[in-house]
């Protein structure tokens, strides 16, 4: 199978539909389309777009008619989270409502939701549905960073299609505390959170930075592709990994040769991007789409 990995949406329908077109699909019987084909998003659809509904929606269509596959995305996540109550704290969820950073993060999705509570259960129920990874013949797709032992670490927890059962929900969203977040031992909280939304580090006694949303940091993300970076980057005796998240900017471009990542801010008037893989161990400049 050839396929086209699309980087993350956050709601841009437009931007989707125009590199769909480009990429040479249309749209039959409901969804769209490619003859020889099928699509990876690589998650985040919600948060900050004009269309997320419809971008959800589109999404669904493809993988439904078995033209798409996807992975979730941190915004999958924290809907997830934000749409649970915590069994432990009555009258709190998963993901706290009264945190400015969540609420200003999700607002948009739930303005658009427009108070409709059963469909907001169904969209979290499908959100449920999405691996946190996938691991195909010649390729591997991720929306943060591929950790082989995390993956490891988090096989027996998660069902065979790789998705996070409701049980072991309220684990994966308990952050540890300080002193033990960057100890060497597992958690099922680490590992969904590095999948997901990275591997960070802190940062020295007195440093902090403002990110893009305007929160105060003490942590810096770790370009864990990069080989002189980290000890735990893919080998290069698998196939290459795509994956979303970072907010990069200007023209696409190649990581390395067996990394990429595909989110080109969207959101932050960049592009959105994709890459049209046909088996090549060594990724490709040429093979890079953006709108």
């Amino acid at each position: 199978m050839n396929y086209d990995i699309i980087g993350d949406i956050h709601g841009y329908l437009d931007a989707l539909v125009a590199l769909l077109k480009k990429l040479g699909y249309s749209r039959k019987g409901g969804s769209w389309s490619h003859p020889d084909r099928q699509v990876i998003f690589l998650g985040d659809f919600i948060d900050r777009g004009p269309r997320q509904l419809e971008t959800i929606t589109l999404v669904r269509s493809m993988m439904d008619s078995g033209n798409a596959l996807s992975v979730m995305g941190n915004h999958e996540f924290n809907a997830i989270a934000w749409h649970t109550p915590d069994p432990e704290n009555p009258g709190e969820y998963l993901r706290s409502h009264d945190i400015e950073k969540n609420k200003n993060q999700h607002k948009e999705f739930l303005a658009q939701l427009g108070g409709n509570a059963s469909l907001h259960q169904e969209i979290i129920s499908w959100f449920k549905t999405l691996p946190l990874y996938l691991d195909l013949p010649g390729l591997r797709a991720v929306h943060a960073c591929w950790h082989p032992s995390y993956i490891n670490y988090l096989s027996p927890f998660l069902t065979p299609e790789k998705q996070l059962p409701d049980n072991q929900l309220i684990q994966a969203t308990r952050k540890p505390e300080k002193a033990s977040l960057d100890t060497p031992e597992p958690s099922l909280y680490k590992a969904v959170d590095a999948l997901l939304k990275g591997m960070e580090a802190p940062l020295p006694e007195g440093v902090s930075f403002t990110d893009k949303d305007g929160t105060l940091r003490y942590r810096t993300r770790i370009n864990w592709w990069d080989p002189g970076a980290t000890d735990f980057r893919s080998s290069d005796d698998f196939g290459p990994v795509f994956f979303g998240h970072y907010w990069f900017k200007g023209e696409p471009g190649l990581l390395t040769d067996k990394a990429l990542c595909l989110d080109y801010s969207v959101a932050k008037d960049g592009f959105l991007a994709a890459y049209r893989w046909e088996g090549e161990e060594v990724l490709m400049k040429e093979h890079l789409f953006w709108v």
